[in-house]
């Protein structure tokens, strides 16, 4: 069996890091982030790009121990204690700390991409269910990487990750200053910038695909600025009647399942 370390004590020093999650979620953790839920952690210990720092699972919990590297960790408490420690009922009873590590240059990280690859571009995007909706289709559909312009929410906070279902831990992501800098780093390295838009020039089934293409997402309501839509290939998706509405996420997950075809 896993060892274990027993935590009777919400302020333990040991577990500092899971104290006031909610809080802490609002400014930061220096170079750290929270895991929650077992899909996550079991996603982050087998596949995810971040190293783990620590666990922390509730007593009937305990057995996910076994998953998690033996150089990790593994916190076991109560589920009052539990509670008390996050401040705010954890019902999932599993939560986590990962570590960020430094963050990549994305013209690095477009550089090492295969010659056809699919990458998804976010422009002023700050709900975190939107960004964690487009990095579970990211992961589910293949894509290679997501740029993140500089207004757009972080993709590691606790509820970006749990929305993701972990696809946030897999997908490689960059940070590419704003939207002209993001485009011009794209093109640089030979994708074609592809906007969504309701105003699209072509359709969305009528594409011929090119090799190395960036899907561009942009928040819902004002959609993409007009200089972004310039600088691109304008595609829209053909809804029924004058209905011109998709939530951001599930229009990722449209084009990413046509885009990952071999057309």
């Amino acid at each position: 069996m896993r060892e274990t370390i027993p935590v009777t004590d919400p302020d333990d020093p040991r577990i500092a890091d899971y104290r006031a999650v909610r809080e802490r979620d609002l400014v930061g953790r220096e170079g750290r982030f929270v895991i929650e839920g077992e899909v996550v952690l079991r996603l982050a210990a087998r596949r995810g790009r971040f190293p783990l720092v620590s666990a922390l699972l509730s007593e009937k919990r305990a057995a996910l121990a076994e998953v998690l590297p033996d150089d990790v960790p593994v916190y076991v408490a109560g589920q009052p204690v539990m509670d008390a420690i996050a401040g705010f009922p954890i019902h999932r009873g599993v939560l986590a700390i990962g570590r960020r590590g430094e963050a990549p240059d994305p013209a690095a990280l477009l550089a090492g991409l295969p010659p056809r690859a699919v990458v998804v571009a976010l422009i002023g995007l700050t709900n975190h269910d939107n960004v964690g909706g487009i990095f579970r289709n990211a992961a589910a559909f293949g894509a290679q990487a997501v740029l993140l312009d500089s207004e757009t929410c972080d993709p590691l906070y606790r509820k970006a990750i749990r929305v993701s279902a972990g696809g946030a831990l897999v997908v490689p992501f960059a940070r590419a200053g704003d939207p002209p800098a993001l485009i011009a780093t794209l093109e640089e390295a030979g994708f074609t910038p592809l906007a969504l838009s309701p105003r699209g020039a072509f359709t969305l089934a009528s594409l011929r695909r090119p090799d190395r293409v960036a899907l561009l997402l942009g928040a819902e309501g004002p959609g993409l600025p007009e200089e972004v839509l310039a600088r691109a290939r304008t595609v829209r998706i053909p809804m029924a009647g004058d209905f011109d509405s998709l939530n951001v996420a599930v229009t990722s997950g449209i084009a990413l399942h046509a885009l990952a075809g071999p057309g």
